[in-house]
């Protein structure tokens, strides 16, 4: 059997590193945010059809969020979508355009890559025959589908499949001793050629170098993440990990990460943006914050990424456990419900099957209704379950929404709120 070499998991696919709290953002970043994601997922949509949606991912709107940030205001590709289930069936106004486009383009060939590697792999029910074969015919689709649209905003895609190919045969020489940024240089490529494309889109050319650097940055830092956050599972699992087949140490990796932040803030500097708030904030402030997450010195209070279960942490109830009895699940001396376990209502009637539930959840995580709305519905318990982040305990701010996101880089939070930053 194959040794897991895993780029999937190791960075060439970045699917939410970047995950900005609604409170840091404010009500004008977020607005815009949630333009450029679902403009990505309607972009895949109108290219692919429906399926292709699966494939939405927060990284993959920076592509978007930089080409549109590079553009005048009027030149700016906006649209106001229809409703839709996954926004409460509201209407809002989406990016489109080119930007959304390579956005999507970059998502569906690397998301094919990712099914191709665990069908590979055999994970779970990869292992059987027939749905390795329907994954398979899935990952060829949207690779040639990626492609195509690629090719029609003069994106070459092949750069990403060769980054593919070559990060699993730098995986399977890798070994202790290796530099750790071998590794990662397939990733650095990768991100680096879509980040300048960026300005290519935007008319832009002398953002291209500048850009590419960010990218360049921006892939070695999701690689190092993943790899970091992957590490324990991975040892317990026996899968490959970059950190612990090169003996690179987490002291290490916490220092090139952070240098790889400073070092993207930098290359920002260079680029000239007409409105850069967005891009500054996901890549300057966000990944900063990415980088505390992963390496365990947070401080702001949110759940971990696709946790669905009961509260953990700071949202855990204090007191004495809930009853274990299944027989009296109203025990009027339940001290949390007054005789109610599930929060003061009865439960909710038809628990959903798995792949209804994997439905919902998928949506969930696209629409950040998850992470930021104030209640939502358990994908499968369809128990009431708190956002994330709807406790969050960051350094929000009250005197404006912008504030918090100020910070020591020299640039500011380029806000228009008159803050002196």
């Amino acid at each position: 059997m194959r040794q897991s070499t895993s780029y999937a998991s190791r960075g060439i696919v970045v699917f939410g590193i970047v995950r900005p709290c609604r409170h840091r953002l404010g009500e004008s970043l977020k607005t815009q945010w949630m333009a450029h994601l679902c403009g990505l997922c309607l972009a895949l949509r109108g290219d692919h059809g429906q399926f292709a949606r699966v494939v939405t991912n927060y990284d993959g709107l920076i592509i978007s969020v930089l080409t549109e940030a590079q553009v005048a205001k009027n030149e700016r590709g906006r649209r106001t979508a229809g409703p839709c289930p996954l926004r409460g069936m509201r209407t809002a106004s989406v990016a489109q355009g080119e930007g959304a486009r390579l956005a999507a383009a970059v998502s569906l060939v690397l998301a094919s890559a990712k099914v191709r590697d665990h069908v590979a792999d055999g994970d779970g029910l990869l292992a059987r025959r027939p749905v390795a074969l329907a994954a398979r015919r899935v990952a060829d689709s949207w690779g040639r589908a990626g492609a195509r649209t690629g090719a029609d905003v003069g994106f070459d895609t092949a750069v990403l499949v060769d980054a593919v190919d070559r990060q699993v045969g730098i995986e399977a020489l890798a070994g202790p001793g290796t530099p750790i940024l071998t590794v990662t240089e397939p990733t650095e490529t990768a991100t680096a050629a879509a980040f300048a494309h960026t300005a290519v889109l935007a008319g832009r050319p002398g953002n291209a170098e500048p850009l590419a650097e960010a990218g360049r940055l921006f892939g070695r830092l999701a690689h190092l993440l993943d790899a970091v956050e992957d590490r324990e599972a991975d040892a317990a699992s026996g899968a490959w990990n970059p950190l612990t087949a090169t003996g690179t140490s987490l002291a290490e990796a916490r220092r090139l990460a952070d240098d790889a932040v400073h070092g993207i803030r930098l290359a920002l500097r260079e680029v000239e943006f007409t409105d850069g708030r967005l891009a500054h904030l996901l890549l300057a402030h966000e990944l900063r914050r990415s980088v505390d997450r992963a390496f365990g010195t947070e401080s702001c209070g949110h759940a971990p990424e696709g946790a669905f279960g009961p509260p953990q942490g700071p949202y855990a109830p204090q007191g004495p456990p809930l009853p274990q009895n299944p027989q009296t699940p109203y025990d009027p001396n339940n001290p949390y419900t007054g005789g109610n376990p599930f929060g003061g209502e009865p439960p909710r009637p038809g628990k959903r099957g798995f792949w209804a539930g994997c439905a919902v959840a998928i949506g969930l995580c696209c629409t950040c209704k998850a992470c930021c709305a104030d209640e939502f519905e358990g994908p499968w318990s369809r128990q009431k379950r708190e956002g994330w982040c709807s406790n969050c305990d960051c350094d929000c701010g009250d005197c404006c929404e912008c504030c918090g996101n100020c910070c020591s880089c020299g640039d500011g939070c380029g806000c228009d709120c008159g803050c002196d930053c």
